[in-house]
């Protein structure tokens, strides 16, 4: 049953919708390869699968997140933050877990506003840790020197049962972090958390959209060669756009948030727990606290009810197909009264 929810699950989330200006007319290649690679099955049924075994309650869960820099977007964009909201949702409210933010100074204020507009409060750690009290958020040092000195501290100190990565950018083969067309990010490489993470032997699970994104380097070769950008950039010299850091599972997806919502649903059919999954209304909510908070749409760098290029109502739509997809599943089998008795089935 989970992979036929997660089949449909998987087909929702990567309905592409982009302007042609924009890398667009690959997201279905990028999932079949990312779904071969990882050998055949639903992705999104597979990372829920896996941090439900995994995390117990109690537990910490980081989740890393922030894309879009200043001047553009000095606080980041819309999407990421309220994807890691919907995951933190599930960890914290479905496995009873404390999910642990992890980004930059400058990304915090979106994430944090999206969080608490999930009904996850961002507190003291020892709170969330000791009292349920909600979830944390730790920030990586600007001195980019000692970014993998505190990447394995911070995974030594939380002891983390699982780290997620949604919409976190993530270096090409030369420690290059990009934007998905080619132009180099002036920013902290939180890939290191994953490196240590590994080392540790941690559950790893990424998300992203567009071959730049912490994870694509579980298909990093096919990426190289598929992707419009990558073996090149927008400025000499630059081999590539494709992050070289893999996670144990990867979800490729239309627009990040949505393959965070597909993982978040599934975790939601697996405890058959439907309300784990926000309603409409609260992904309206936490968009608007989102781009409120600074985390803007990136097209043109505006609070604009934009997510990637669509509609904000489109990411609501998505949470209600979601919805009443675990309703409909996690339902009693039903006929109703007009299509006569239902043939048993063999238990």
């Amino acid at each position: 049953m989970p992979d036929i929810m997660g089949e449909y699950v998987d087909r929702l989330v990567t309905v592409e919708m982009r302007n042609r200006g924009m890398n667009y007319g690959i997201v279905k290649q990028i999932y079949d390869a990312a779904r071969a690679e990882g050998g055949g099955r639903p992705i999104s049924a597979r990372a829920a699968e896996a941090l439900v075994a995994t995390v117990k309650p109690g537990d910490v869960v980081f989740i890393v997140t922030g894309a879009g820099y200043a001047p553009e977007v000095p606080n980041g964009e819309s999407d990421g933050p309220p994807g890691a909201a919907a995951l933190a949702r599930a960890i914290y409210w479905g496995l009873k877990a404390v999910p642990v933010y992890v980004t930059e100074e400058c990304h915090a204020p979106p994430v944090i506003a999206s969080s608490k507009a999930a009904a996850v409060m961002v507190r003291e750690f020892e709170l969330a840790k000791t009292r349920r009290m909600g979830g944390a958020i730790i920030t990586a040092p600007e001195d980019r020197s000692i970014t993998a000195d505190w990447a394995r501290e911070a995974v030594a100190t939380y002891n983390p049962k699982a780290v997620i990565s949604i919409e976190r950018l993530g270096p090409n083969d030369q420690g290059i972090v990009h934007g998905s067309t080619g132009v180099a990010k002036n920013c902290v490489d939180l890939g290191h958390i994953f490196v240590a993470a590994k080392e540790k032997g941690i559950l790893t699970v990424g998300i992203g959209d567009n071959g730049n994104e912490i994870g694509f380097g579980r298909i990093y070769d096919f990426m190289r060669d598929f992707h419009p950008y990558g073996r090149e950039t927008q400025y000499p010299g630059g081999t590539g756009v494709i992050s070289v850091i893999a996670t144990d599972v990867f979800l490729p997806a239309s627009i990040s948030n949505w393959g965070a919502y597909g993982i978040a649903a599934m975790i939601a059919f697996l405890i058959k727990d439907q309300d784990v999954l926000q309603t409409p209304e609260m992904e309206r909510k936490i968009l608007e606290a989102c781009l409120d908070a600074g985390g803007w749409e990136m097209r043109y760098c505006t609070s604009r009810f934009i997510v990637d290029g669509t509609a904000g109502e489109s990411s609501m739509s998505i949470i209600q197909l979601l919805r009443d997809m675990l309703r409909l599943n996690l339902a009693a089998p039903d006929r109703g009264l007009s299509h006569g008795k239902m043939k048993e089935t063999a238990q």
